[in-house]
This record gives C-alpha cells, structure tokens and sequence, in this order.
C-alpha cells in the first residue's frame, strides 16, 4: 500500500468508520485505530461546544450530544483549521429539529458573534469626513465585522438571558419578522434586533452601497418625507455604533 492510499484510508477510518479501510489498515483487532477514532471525535465534540455554549445550555448535554454527533458523521473537517468547524451547524440543527426556528436562530447568532470578533478592524467615521461628503455621490462602507439575517423568533431576548444566565424566557414567534445584526464595535461584540425597514435597509446596502439608492429603498417604503428622515436617522445611528466605518463620495 502506497502513503497515499494508505493515509485515504486511515482518514476514511477516522471520518465515517469504513470497515473497508479497516480491513487494509490492520489484520485482525481495530483497538488501536479504535483510540484515534474516539480521540478524533471527543476533539470535534469539544470544538462544537466550545463554539455554541448557549446553544448546549438550550438543548441540554443529551440533545446536543445527539446533534453533534449526527454533524461529526456527515461534517468531517475540511480546513486547515478547527476555528471554522461549526460553520455549518446551524444546518444539522435545522434538518434535525425543524421545528425550533429559535434553535436555528440561537447558533447564528454564536456563530456570527464569533466571526465579528475575528473580522478586520475598522476606523470610526470622523466629522471630517462628514464635512466634506457630496451626499448625492455618497457610498457607504460597511464594518467588515457586520453579519445580518432574518429573524423570526424572540431568539435575541433568550440569547441575552442565557449569557447573562437569567432566567431564560420561552420561545416565542414574533408578531412581525425583522432582522438580527452582529458586528463588533472596537474589542466589544454587538447583537441587535432590528425592525423590518432597517433590516432591509442593510440589506440594500450590500447590493447599491450609494446614500441615494438607500434614500430610495426607504421612501418605498415609508413614503417621501418619513422615507429621507428615516435615511438620516440610521445612518446617524450606524456611525454612532461603528456599523457604517467610512463614507466616499465623489465630486
């Protein structure tokens, strides 16, 4: 057996137990590739509650341990690092308990809080740069620490109650949908719910970074004159807390 062979091997033996690959690795007893094989997987187990401790506080030892499981099975690693393990988690959780949208929910937020904490680092706006924008041509920069999705649940609320380890209140659909944001604010990380509009407001800034075509998505939605107030509040609001880290206009 050549190294390349025998290293797919041992690696089919780790990820998904092949009998197959056992059989070439060794003649007779698998115990010693039996020890690779837990300490394998203790090590991603570990990988995973360490990267969604709310979520294990949730769920509690048993159902996480099955989730994990069920994702070391079918989720081997496939970077050069453990960091990036639990990308996907929130994916295993959907399939297997489909009806918890706030279980979903729990681990983006985890998973986002953690990947604003490792983002570039970001200059605040400074007066200067508001003093000489030409608002018509104005692009805004997003912070690169800045993630944001739908959300459907009070899943910000038992976020907040598990990391503060209060009492955690029961999951509740909300009345309207909005959307969740984290990013990261100097050293300190941030999540926040926002409402509808804001959250499609964010979300336009992905695709047309230009102050007017946000003015536009607002005014659709809220009407002329409450459509430019609301434009100036958030991005009062976004400078304030570091969401929007530079403005490029061109003359």
């Amino acid at each position: 057996m050549n190294l390349a062979r025998w290293q797919q091997d041992f690696r089919d033996w780790l990820t998904v137990a092949s009998n197959d690959a056992s059989h070439r690795l060794v003649h007779g007893s698998t115990t010693g590739l039996d020890i690779y094989q837990n300490n394998y997987r203790a090590q991603l187990m570990s990988v995973l509650e360490a990267s969604y401790p709310q979520v294990l506080a949730r769920l509690g030892a048993v159902l996480f341990r099955d989730a994990a499981i069920n994702h070391i099975d079918r989720h081997p690693p496939h970077a050069w690092t453990l960091d990036v393990y639990g990308e996907n988690f929130e994916d295993t959780l959907r399939s297997l308990l489909p009806h918890n949208p706030d279980v979903h929910e729990l681990a983006w937020v985890e998973w986002s809080l953690a990947q604003s904490f490792v983002a570039a680092d970001a200059d605040d706006v400074s007066n200067d740069d508001l003093a000489s924008v030409d608002w018509e041509t104005a692009e805004l920069q997003l912070a690169p620490s800045l993630h944001l999705r739908r959300v459907t649940t009070n899943v910000e609320a038992i976020w907040s109650a598990l990391y503060d380890d209060t009492e955690v209140p029961e999951s509740e659909m909300l009345d309207a949908s909005g959307g969740l944001i984290t990013w990261r604010q100097g050293t300190s990380c941030r999540l926040r719910q926002t409402d509808a509009t804001e959250y499609a407001a964010l979300q336009s800034l992905h695709e047309d970074a230009h102050f007017a075509s946000l003015c536009d998505v607002l005014v659709e939605h809220l009407g002329e004159d409450a459509g430019i107030a609301r434009a100036g509040e958030l991005l009062a609001n976004w400078i304030s807390a570091g969401i929007v880290i530079g403005i490029e206009s061109h003359h």
